[in-house]
């Protein structure tokens, strides 16, 4: 027997739910893309038909990200989720990945498996917390060491060479 002010299942759920205005559209996508000329980018697509749409709705890029991945562990990791979004896409708009990005190696596998580029936020912030600008200048760099290094022994000499051989899926 439910109480006065209780909700029914998850009390989490009805609040993620009542934050969150589900009625967006792709239509409504294709208007906000009618109002400006400025590059149109989408965060939070893992699936391929969801591509297909927003390439339809006349987004400049897409960016790969699972959103809520640290909540929802079965959720779908970003990277796993990167060459079927880029496949949809077939060079219509740009694609991006979020998500998992820690390591220069973690850059090469993203740029192989068809991202244009990552985003990286948690690295970020850490160096931020630990030293401010010059933090997160610091993380960067080594962001890009360690991609150079991982390039090198993947025998690219610049991104341009780096290709889909170099990753295979499990």
């Amino acid at each position: 027997m439910k109480r006065p002010g209780e909700v029914e299942g998850s009390g989490l759920f009805t609040y993620v739910l009542s934050e969150h205005d589900r009625s967006p559209t792709w239509d409504d996508l294709a208007w906000l893309r009618s109002l400006s000329p400025l590059p149109l980018v989408l965060k939070g697509i893992v699936a391929a038909e969801d591509a297909r749409l927003a390439v339809e709705a006349g987004v400049d890029g897409i960016v790969v990200s699972n959103h809520g991945g640290r909540q929802l562990d079965g959720t779908v990791p970003s990277v796993e989720a990167l060459p079927e979004v880029v496949e949809a896409v077939d060079g219509r708009a740009e694609v991006l990945l979020d998500g998992g990005v820690r390591r220069g190696v973690d850059v090469l596998k993203a740029l192989a498996l068809g991202a244009r580029a990552v985003m990286v936020g948690r690295p970020i912030l850490w160096g931020l917390a630990v030293d401010g600008a010059d933090g997160v200048h610091r993380v960067l760099e080594l962001l890009r060491t360690e991609l150079e290094i991982a390039m090198a022994l993947a025998g690219c000499r610049n991104v341009a060479e780096i290709t889909s051989e170099l990753v295979r899926s499990r």
